[in-house]
């Protein structure tokens, strides 16, 4: 599905009410088109450190973060193909390395072996990565489901992600593609990818419905949903024994 194995381009987000998402799709004809896949379910395992080392730094902002996860298009198999990413973004913008491999191929990979037997030194940035956190795991689930829309501008990519969810139990790729909710029902994610500037008549576009840019990481909304949810079990298990007490 996807050939390219290494990307460099600037990547913008914003989140879309149900809408919003209905005034894009409606005037993005004459412009841009669904490309042949039409919608599918991406499913994203994301790794990190025992300590969510990654996420951590991640939403803190800083000018260069680093992410690495296995994705699927659809649930996969044991022989089906996954793509293990190296996502990096400095100054705005994301350089990506991919690697297409098998689950099996993934897991022995990720405990030591040497290579994925792809393109030498995507394998060894790849390799590198692990190394350096050297106890990284599964850390949390990522689904959605994508809409990609491409156009004549040969280098402007953009993704509408409806449905948003997540799991951070069940942490694998041949299972369901269900998850708990990482934004209200009916809003979605615009990503609008591209190697230059945006057009003219784009940037107009997204004034036009009341869309701005924003800052969103699905891994680290979930992330925080469900340091939520801990705080408020703490808070609960307090109060219980406090009044149990009295």
């Amino acid at each position: 599905m996807e050939a390219i194995t290494v990307m460099k381009r600037y990547e913008m987000k914003y989140l879309m009410d149900k809408k919003q998402t209905a005034f894009l799709k409606e005037h993005l004809k004459g412009h841009m088109h669904p490309d042949a896949y039409g919608m599918t379910t991406i499913a994203s395992l994301y790794y990190d450190t025992p300590d969510a080392r990654l996420v951590r730094a991640s939403m803190e902002k800083p000018l260069y973060k680093e992410k690495l996860r296995l994705r699927s298009y659809g649930a996969a198999t044991e022989s089906s193909p996954v793509y293990l990413e190296l996502k990096r973004k400095a100054d705005g913008i994301v350089y990506k390395r991919r690697a297409e491999a098998t689950l099996p191929e993934v897991n022995s990979f990720m405990k030591g072996a040497d290579s994925l037997k792809g393109d030498p030194q995507i394998d060894k940035e790849l390799a590198y990565f692990r190394d350096f956190y050297h106890n990284l795991e599964p850390a949390c689930l990522i689904m959605y489901d994508l809409v990609a829309y491409c156009g004549e501008e040969g280098d402007l990519r953009l993704t509408i992600d409806a449905r948003p969810r997540y799991r951070t139990d069940d942490l694998s790729l041949t299972g369901s593609l269900e998850g708990e909710p990482l934004l209200a029902e009916g809003w979605s994610i615009l990503e609008i990818k591209v190697q230059g500037a945006m057009p003219r008549w784009l940037s107009a576009l997204l004034s036009q419905a009341g869309i701005y840019k924003t800052s969103f990481s699905k891994y680290g909304e979930a992330y925080r949903l469900e340091a939520m949810k801990k705080q408020n079990k703490t808070i609960v298990m307090a109060k219980t024994k406090k009044f149990g007490a009295a």
